[in-house]
């Protein structure tokens, strides 16, 4: 497999990531090194999954099970905002699908799509552990967001978009 997909860049802060555990332990470094190529491509797609799987010496299935099971992984790529809201159970009992179904209003999307504008892109994901927050969303895999009544997800929404605005 040919890592043009990953620059030397990338390659070698793997080697750093590497560095960190034994060498019979490398595969340790699978989620550091998935976190590099996201950082430079803004998404994980299936050829750097495989360079990744190559350099660690890892099964490809392996790695992307890693990026499959983790909802800070784009797979595709996602608007410059990611909103991922929290629907486990617990977030469900105190109006986490409520808010959901408010930003798709909102958006003009449904969950798992990005606007037009590639501004933002809508997801579910399980357990953020705040479920005493709840209604509670990431933004970008970063910034928690607790208590997202109606109006404060608006305001949220609309402050990212004035943000844009020359």
């Amino acid at each position: 497999m040919s890592t043009a997909v990953v620059s030397e860049a990338a390659l070698a802060r793997f080697a750093r990531e590497v560095a960190k555990y034994p060498p019979e332990q490398k595969q340790s470094a699978v989620m550091a090194c998935l976190a590099i190529v996201q950082q430079e491509a803004g998404f994980v797609s299936a050829d750097s999954e495989k360079v990744v799987a190559d350099y660690l010496g890892m099964a490809p299935i392996a790695v992307r099970e890693v990026t499959t099971f983790y909802n800070m992984y784009n797979q595709r790529p996602v608007g410059k905002y990611k909103l991922n809201v929290c629907t486990n159970l617990p977030c469900q009992l105190r109006d986490g699908g409520r808010a959901l179904k408010h930003l798709e209003g909102k958006l003009g999307i449904h969950m798992g799509e990005t606007t037009a504008d590639g501004l933002f892109t809508l997801q579910q994901s399980e357990c953020l552990g705040a479920c005493a927050d709840s209604p509670v969303l990431l933004v970008n895999d970063r910034t928690m967001c607790s208590f997202m009544t109606d109006d404060k997800l608006d305001q949220l929404v609309d402050g990212l978009r004035a943000a844009e605005k020359p």
